[in-house]
C-alpha cells in the first residue's frame, strides 16, 4: 500500500498554494505534516484526499494514477480539527453510518462497529449520545467512524488543536497504537513539534506551500537540512546568529568566540549562520566550553517550571527556555551561556553544513 505525489502542485487564482512536491507513503506508517498555520498542511492533504485537483502533477495509490478520481471512490477518511459526529445519533449509530450508506450488511456492521469500538475503548459508551460524552471520547467517536471504513488512508488535520491539555496527551499517546492496529497509512497534520516528536514515524516540515525535508522524525529533528526546516521544527523557533570562521575560530555575533572543533574545523573560512535551540541556552555557565552572550531582556514570560526569556543581542532577537521562576525586569543586561556542541550551522543560503555534535552522536 503506497500513496505518491510526483511533482504535485496547486495554483488558485495565481496564488502557489502548495509548490511542486514529490512524496511516497508508504502503508502501515504516520507521516506527520509540521509547519505553521498557512504553510500548506491542509491544502496538500486535500490533493491527497482527491478533495482538490492538482495543477500539475499526479498522484498515485497503489500504483494506480487517481489524480482525476472523485473523493468518494477512494478509501480515504478525513477527521478534521472541529470533529463532527451526528448529535441525535447514539455512538454506535454514528461509527455504523459510513458503513450503511456501503449498503453492508447488518452482521457485518455490527461485528465491525463492535470490533473498533473495542479499539478505541468506546464500548461501554455505545449506547449513549455523543454530546453525553468528554470531548476526547466525542473525539474518539469521529475517529472511529473514520476507521470503520477501511480507509486505507486516514488524515487527521490537527485532531487535538481544540482539546484541552489533558485529553490531547491523552490522545496523542492513543493515536500511535490505533494507526498500528489499523495497518492504514495516517498522515496528521500539526503545527507543534512536540506532537511530531511525541507521534514518531515520518515527518514533513511545510513552509509557504513547500515541503522542506521529509523522513524519519527523529532524523529530521536532530539533522534539519536547511534553516527553514530548523526553524519549523523547533518550539520557539530555532534562535540565529551570524558566524564568521577563521582559521580554528568561530566568531559568532558580537565578541563572542569558541574554537572551531569537530565538524566545524573542516569548514572553509567564511561566513555562516548558527542555529541554537531555546532550551540551550542558560543564564549560568554550565559547562567549560560555554560561550557567553551579552543580551539585554525584553520580555519574560514565567510558566510554572520555566521562563521563556525575550533576549535581543544586538540585531538578533533570540528566545531562552530555562528552568524555574526568572521574573526579570525589561531593560536588564544579563549574560546567556551556549555550548558549541548545541550549535548547527548553515551556509548563508541556509543549507546545512555542520549539524550539532550533541545531535550527531546521539
Amino acid at each position: 500500500m503506497t500513496l505518491e505525489l510526483c511533482g504535485v502542485s496547486r495554483v488558485v487564482e495565481g496564488r502557489v498554494h502548495i509548490h511542486p512536491t514529490d512524496l511516497v507513503l508508504q502503508g502501515g506508517t504516520m507521516n506527520v505534516l509540521l509547519g505553521p498555520t498557512l504553510s500548506g498542511k491542509t491544502s496538500l492533504m486535500r490533493l491527497m484526499a482527491g478533495l482538490d485537483v492538482p495543477s500539475a502533477g499526479q498522484i498515485f495509490w497503489n500504483g494506480q494514477d487517481v489524480t482525476g478520481q472523485r473523493v468518494q471512490d477512494r478509501r480515504v477518511a478525513m477527521v478534521y480539527q472541529q470533529f463532527i459526529n451526528y448529535p441525535s445519533m447514539t455512538v454506535y449509530d454514528n461509527i455504523a453510518s459510513p458503513l450503511r450508506l456501503q449498503g453492508r450488511k447488518k452482521a457485518e456492521i455490527d461485528r465491525d462497529v463492535r470490533a473498533v469500538a473495542e479499539m478505541l475503548k468506546l464500548t461501554p459508551m455505545l449506547d449513549r449520545k455523543p454530546l453525553q460524552l468528554s470531548g476526547g471520547q466525542q473525539q474518539r467517536c469521529a475517529l472511529a467512524r473514520a476507521l470503520v471504513k477501511g480507509a486505507g488512508l486516514v488524515l487527521l488535520d490537527e485532531p487535538l488543536a481544540n482539546l484541552d491539555y489533558k485529553l490531547r496527551e491523552e490522545l496523542r499517546l492513543e493515536i500511535p497504537r490505533i494507526f498500528e492496529a489499523s495497518g492504514a497509512i495516517f498522515v496528521y497534520a500539526t503545527t507543534e513539534p512536540e506532537e511530531a516528536l511525541l507521534l514518531g514515524g515520518n515527518t514533513a516540515t511545510l513552509w509557504e506551500g513547500r515541503v522542506t525535508q521529509f523522513g524519519p522524525t527523529p532524523q529530521v529533528y536532530r539533522q534539519p537540512a536547511c534553516a527553514i526546516t530548523a526553524r519549523v521544527f523547533s518550539d520557539p523557533p530555532m534562535n540565529f546568529v551570524p558566524v564568521t570562521k577563521t582559521g580554528h575560530r568561530l566568531n559568532l555575533g558580537h565578541l563572542a568566540s569558541a574554537p572551531a572543533e569537530g565538524a566545524f574545523a573542516a569548514l572553509p573560512d567564511g561566513r555562516y549562520l548558527a542555529g541554537f535551540r531555546a532550551n540551550h541556552l542558560a543564564l549560568k555557565r554550565h559547562s567549560g566550553r560555554a560561550v557567553e552572550f551579552a543580551c539585554r531582556i525584553s520580555a519574560t514570560e514565567i510558566t510554572g517550571s520555566e521562563s521563556f526569556l525575550h533576549l535581543a543581542h544586538g540585531p538578533d532577537l533570540w528566545v531562552g527556555l530555562v528552568g524555574g521562576v526568572h521574573d526579570i525586569a525589561p531593560g536588564t543586561e544579563v549574560s546567556v551561556w551556549l555550548d558549541p556542541a548545541h550549535v548547527y550551522l548553515f551556509d548563508e543560503a541556509g543549507a546545512l553544513v555542520a549539524p550539532a555534535a550533541y545531535a550527531a552522536a546521539a
